[in-house]
């Protein structure tokens, strides 16, 4: 290599080291390769892979809808009488693609990132890293997806729903996956092991399975621990599904939507700044 191309390389570097890791995120469609490649890893464990995602919602399903529900019967969701299993399913399925979508933006991409350094070789081709993020958070996302399709598809093949309006709830279920997955990702940059994810679950994620509407309804909760509850992503992510589920449309739509939105958007630029101080240090 002569003088003036040693030169050239070393400018550069500087310059990139030089750019805060605050920038904007610098995107293209190179992410596809990355994602295709992750959909050809998975392809051939689907079937595991698929039964461990949906095997213990539906033992949540079946155990306290039709085990509690039996006792509970009925239960009012804004003065609408609805068979509880219902209300828990329609709860569910949210908390279902948020776990998906969780479980695959912490553990596996955390594998291809730091165990496998599958990023570091990615990252030889003009591809990056900026990209290889955006493919992680679209195929966490994509995984939560396949979970709660499938899990649909038990659902109506029970009878627990058949309203039309369930074809609205994929797309706002892929978003929850997106939501989910761009906050998983904060994690994935700052953990140095696998169990640095308990934190993640036992402190984030389980209590907001019983913050969130999903086994009861939020009028329960005292007003201050309301006030905290009304700002999370799972509960406004049942908030749109779970009326979809009753046939109707959301009676406030866009205050939920707005919510998971700031949390995508915001997850992901820190998920993304934190991952690129994480490879520069």
């Amino acid at each position: 290599m002569n003088k003036e191309a040693a030169k050239a390389i070393s400018i550069s570097a500087r310059g990139q080291k030089d750019t805060s890791v605050w920038s904007y995120p610098k995107l293209s469609m190179r992410w596809w390769p990355v994602f295709l490649r992750n959909w050809l890893v998975w392809k051939k464990l689907a079937i595991p892979s698929l039964v461990g995602n949906i095997a213990e919602p539906l033992m949540w399903l079946v155990a306290f809808g039709y085990g509690m529900g039996a006792l509970v019967g009925q239960i009012s969701v804004d003065g609408v009488p609805v068979p509880y299993i219902l209300f828990l399913a329609s709860g569910s399925i949210c908390m279902s693609a948020m776990n998906a979508a969780s479980f695959e933006a912490l553990y596996s991409a955390f594998s291809r990132m730091h165990v496998q350094k599958t990023w570091d070789g990615i990252m030889n081709a003009p591809v990056t890293l900026d990209d290889i993020v955006l493919a992680e958070m679209l195929w966490a996302a994509f995984k939560s997806l396949f979970t709660v399709t499938a899990i649909l598809g038990v659902m109506l093949g029970l009878g627990i729903s058949h309203s039309p309006k369930l074809l609205v709830a994929w797309p706002v279920l892929l978003g929850v996956g997106i939501t989910f997955s761009c906050v998983a990702l904060i994690f994935n940059a700052l953990a140095k092991g696998y169990d640095f994810f308990t934190y993640y679950f036992t402190l984030f994620l389980t209590p907001m399975m019983f913050l969130s509407g999903i086994f009861f309804p939020l009028e329960q909760l005292p007003s201050v621990v309301r006030m905290v509850s009304d700002w999370l992503p799972l509960t406004n992510a049942v908030a749109l599904v779970r009326p979809l589920f009753m046939d109707q449309w959301p009676a406030q739509w866009l205050r939920p939507l707005a919510v998971l939105a700031t949390y995508a958007v915001v997850g992901f630029w820190v998920a993304l700044a934190l991952t690129r101080k994480r490879f520069r240090g």
